[in-house]
């Protein structure tokens, strides 16, 4: 199955899986609706309709691809106090579900949300060789601003590494540059890298299961907003040393996307 590559960078991004009221977590790597999302905003499709099916084959959009994470750099978490609505006269400030303005007494809401700060991903991205042409093609072009995970988290660039691949997942493994916090020892041959698998890889049993996360996006809309559970496998690999690109790493990502450009 081809593949593109991401590379996924900010100084800050959340990747919630319970993220709900007060407190709003994240997941230590990016989740599958958070990248869904993000194809689902470069397209231009709203909330509601992001994962309408297909009018003409009735399929849901999305569900065919398969991701593998690379870890390479998996930051910090950092908790931010947040408040909303605090300082507004009462009835301008915010309202409750069912549409009244909060009491005057809790009119600020306050809440806990945590980011992973500093944090570095490269993702293969597999699926139908159609249906990533199209990714690539809003990646390049957008309709909608994207970020990683929440509004306020801007990507950095590059973001698209490569375009339709025969084995993206090798690609990571053998010579997509490294964006390590620190380099590696010298003389140090390889370096542990922790890699997530939605699909189990050939050298690690199916049963061993890292976990199950609930971030395989159903619905999108707000107000129903609805996940089913998946299974992900996390390994650590001993990557070559030498993919460890130096410090800022835009030159050694530059030369491995222009490598095959005429």
């Amino acid at each position: 199955m081809n593949g593109i590559l991401l590379r996924l960078a900010a100084p800050l991004m959340s990747f919630g899986e319970h993220a709900a009221f007060r407190y709003r977590d994240t997941v230590g790597f990016p989740t599958r609706s958070a990248l869904i999302g993000m194809f689902a905003a470069a397209d231009g499709r709203s909330r509601e309709e992001a994962l309408a099916p297909d009018p003409g084959t009735g399929a849901i959009p999305y569900t065919d691809l398969v991701f593998t994470v690379r870890i390479d750099r998996p930051g910090h978490r950092h908790t931010d106090y947040h408040t909303a609505g605090g300082g507004r006269p009462h009835k301008e400030g915010l309202h409750t579900s069912s549409g009244e303005h909060r009491a005057q007494k809790a009119s600020t809401f306050i809440s806990h949300r945590v980011y992973l700060a500093d944090a570095v991903f490269t993702v293969a991205v597999r699926g139908p060789d159609r249906l990533l042409e199209e990714i690539t093609e809003r990646l390049e072009q957008p309709a909608f601003a994207l970020y990683l995970g929440r509004r306020a988290c801007i990507l950095d660039e590059p973001l698209l590494l490569r375009t339709p691949h025969p084995d993206p997942v090798a690609e990571l493994l053998h010579r997509v540059p490294l964006s390590l916090a620190a380099g590696p020892p010298p003389r140090q041959d390889t370096v542990p890298v922790d890699f997530v698998w939605e699909a189990p890889p050939a050298h690690v049993p199916a049963a061993d299961v890292h976990r199950e996360l609930a971030d395989v996006p159903v619905d999108f809309t707000p107000t129903r907003r609805f996940h089913h559970t998946r299974r992900v496998w996390r390994t650590t690999e001993q990557l070559p040393a030498t993919l460890a690109a130096s410090h800022p790493p835009i030159e050694a990502l530059t030369a491995y996307i222009q490598q095959d450009t005429p």
